[in-house]
């Protein structure tokens, strides 16, 4: 059994969040609390604030109001009395090796070979040792199916095994959260499951995950929890079950024939 420690590693908690793009308001107020190893996948329509939302809880986006916490820790800011003040740059990338992040493009550096796109977090953000970072890469890479490539560069990858090589970056930081940003969106579709594969075996591991995905079936699947966002609010949230059978809300009844 997990002792209390690991228990409390990966809670995510989002109050009051709001997020706007010069006139748009993209996040009007969004609560969310997220337990930690919980498996959450966000759904909704184009431009309902899927992707804003998740590069808040990174502070990849900077919020207007409100606050995000991962066990306890504000995100980006430090309050002061009833104020909060925004962190230094080298505080908040502290804060981000907690949190991966696996992109739509995923963002691999085409200089490096896989190996090395897997190792180069670990060195410069832990300062691990070149020997350790490069063991546990293989292994991560082992866990993707592509162990057999770590020589090659990313442009003579797939673009399914370019993403699960970012998949094995995000994990060489052993975040505490996981966030998936549309993995599967810029794949072909013969590619997509077997991204899906690796997405769903480690949704078995115990890491608290937060997706953005088009993927019904595999939202189904993977998830414990879907949530439901339509023109920045969150509108309906719960097991696959509910949502997918019972949604009450009838933005989501009409996306959900639409796709179901």
């Amino acid at each position: 059994m997990s002792g209390p420690a690991t228990l409390s590693r990966g809670q995510v908690a989002l109050h009051s969040v709001h997020k706007r793009f010069g006139d748009v308001e993209v996040l009007k107020g969004i609560d969310l609390q997220i337990e930690p190893g919980e498996v959450v996948v966000i759904l909704g329509p184009s431009g309902s604030g899927k992707s804003t939302l998740l590069r808040t809880i990174n502070h990849l986006e900077k919020l207007d109001r409100g606050s995000v916490e991962i066990d306890g820790e504000l995100i980006g800011y430090r309050r002061r009395g009833d104020a909060l003040h925004e962190l230094p740059e080298r505080e908040v990338l502290r804060q981000r090796t907690q949190i991966g992040m696996v992109f739509q493009n995923f963002n691999l550096f085409p200089h490096l070979s896989v190996l090395e796109n897997v190792i180069e977090a670990p060195r410069a953000a832990l300062r691990q040792q070149k020997a350790a970072a490069t063991e546990k890469a293989l292994d991560l890479l082992e866990r993707v199916g592509l162990r057999h490539r770590a020589n090659s560069y990313p442009r003579q990858l797939s673009g399914g095994q370019q993403q699960r090589v970012a998949i094995a970056r995000a994990l060489a930081l052993e975040p505490k959260v996981l966030l998936f940003d549309e993995p599967t969106s810029a794949l072909d579709p013969e590619l997509v499951t077997e991204v899906l594969d690796v997405i769903k075996n480690l949704a078995k591991s115990g890491t608290t995950m937060i997706i953005v995905s088009h993927e019904i079936g595999f939202a189904r699947e993977v998830a414990d929890r879907i949530v439901f966002l339509d023109a920045g609010q969150l509108i309906e949230q719960g097991s696959p079950e509910h949502v997918f059978s019972s949604a009450a809300h009838p933005r989501a009844q009409a996306f959900l024939a639409k796709v179901l």
